[in-house]
């Protein structure tokens, strides 16, 4: 007896996403970005494009530090490598 489901339910096989799936960072590597991005996002009032070389910081420490896949920054749609050089100078 099946209760209600369809018999082929047991042949779904789930795969996991390209890409969107990664480890946390449990050791906190990157967590001041997340802060200093945070923190840009409440000085302009939520708009991201202002805060656009945090982000883009933020994901080439994830890249470093093993934490994703490493990808071509204009895959992730960013185009100006300068963005990156104003964080890291800090």
């Amino acid at each position: 007896m099946s209760f209600g489901r369809t018999p082929n339910i047991y042949s779904f096989s789930p795969t996991p996403p390209e890409k969107g799936s990664f480890p946390l960072d449990h050791e906190g590597e990157c967590k001041r970005l997340v802060k200093e991005y945070l923190e840009c996002l409440k000085k302009n009032q939520g708009n991201n494009g202002n805060c656009r070389h945090v982000s883009k910081a933020y994901l080439k420490c994830r890249m470093d530090k093993g934490l994703m896949t490493p990808e071509e920054m204009k895959n992730l749609g960013f185009q100006d490598e300068n963005e990156i050089k104003k964080i890291d100078d800090k």
